[in-house]
């Protein structure tokens, strides 16, 4: 029974290998090219960090979801699930005295301690680019062009970028008086779509038909940027009105990088993640039932680390962008299988002798001993 666990792996973990890892590693050289070509620059946080960096006042993923564990000290230590606060951190340590904008981009995985994932992983592959200290209409436009032009890059043809606002659902919940906790409560409704849900919780809460009409209403505003004038008739709040201006202005933008196309906004798109503070976006694409992009402006987040700056950035998940390639049928164009040499007992020093020049002038050659080919 034991023998059998070890050549087994935990739920929740795979092991990848042969033309199906060959064929990841292909889509994530495309998708660095494209970091690359903005301007990026690698960075590599540790796989664990101090719990505190991914706690519930920075507004990650819950304790329980959390793989923990102790140094020999006893500080608590966590898998990170999720890049986002890892590269705040580092940018406010090493990078506090500049006011020159940030451009980091990072690749590796994740870790989900949730039994609620069924059939999906718990360790993650995700790459992504966070770009801090610009906290402009551009640099919002700038980075869901790049989630389209990596999209591009790894062959997906048919995809959609939405685009929400944390702000102007914010501004309705402070127009209607809801705490701090009450709007969390509700966008956990709202976000997995759950209106009778929804309702139900502003009934219990004594919210006015009014807020509750326009909290409702507004969830299920969805389309292309003729949306956006719809969005604006529905409030009165300047706090949601300015959210709007804000989607408008980075639409303007999106056109001039020929990206329009690929975008709608969704302003029921509410993120599990409490750190972001404004634009909000998610791509989806057929074969796959969950985002395979994530990502948002968190322009709070770096003050947790002792300098306020603002910043956006996205995630993409690897995994689920690779099973929607397969599911697709979209070829990855790999290198050619190594070229095959095989030797006998009393040829092996020639053998290798054409091997070695065949690597020089940058070609794969395997060497097989010819007992293993007959």
């Amino acid at each position: 029974m034991i023998q059998e666990r070890l050549v087994h792996t935990p739920e929740g973990v795979r092991d990848i290998y042969g033309e199906e890892y060959t064929k990841k590693l292909t889509v994530e050289q495309e998708i660095h090219k494209v970091f690359h070509c903005y301007g990026y620059q690698d960075i590599q946080t540790p796989s664990f960090e101090f719990f505190d960096v991914f706690s519930r006042e920075i507004g990650t993923k819950p304790s329980k979801e959390l793989y923990k564990f102790f140094d020999k000290e006893g500080n608590t230590l966590v898998l990170r699930p999720d890049f986002t606060p890892s590269i705040a951190r580092c940018a406010a340590k090493y990078f506090g005295d500049t006011d020159r904008p940030l451009r980091f981009c990072y690749f590796g995985n994740a870790f989900s301690n949730t039994s609620e994932l069924q059939g999906k992983l718990k360790e993650m592959t995700q790459m992504g680019s966070e770009l801090i200290g610009d906290g402009s209409v551009q640099a919002d436009a700038e980075i869901a062009a790049m989630v389209i032009e990596s999209l591009l890059g790894a062959g997906l043809t048919q995809f959609q970028i939405s685009i929400g606002q944390v702000e102007y659902y914010k501004g309705i919940c402070e127009e209607a008086g809801l705490s701090e906790e009450m709007e969390l409560e509700l966008r956990r409704y709202i976000s997995s779509k759950n209106y009778f849900g929804a309702e139900d919780f502003l009934i219990q809460r004594k919210i006015p038909e009014k807020y509750r009409s326009i909290l409702l209403k507004s969830a299920e505003l969805l389309g292309g940027a003729e949306i956006l004038k719809e969005a604006a008739s529905v409030v009165t709040n300047e706090r949601s009105l300015a959210a709007v201006r804000r989607l408008e202005q980075i639409y303007r933008v999106l056109c001039l990088y020929g990206v329009e196309k690929y975008v709608s906004f969704d302003f029921g798109m509410l993120s599990k993640y409490r750190y972001y503070t404004g634009v909000i976006m998610k791509a989806y694409t057929y074969g796959v039932g969950d985002a395979i992009v994530t990502g948002g402006r968190y322009d709070s987040l770096l003050g947790y680390f002792g300098k306020k700056r603002p910043a956006i950035g996205f995630m993409i998940a690897i995994d689920s962008l690779m099973e929607a390639i397969t599911r697709q049928k979209l070829s990855v164009k790999t290198e050619a299988n190594a070229a095959v040499i095989v030797y006998g007992a009393d040829d092996f020093e020639s053998a290798l002798a054409q091997a070695r020049k065949r690597r020089r002038a940058g070609e794969a050659v395997e060497l097989i001993p010819e007992v293993y080919e007959k």
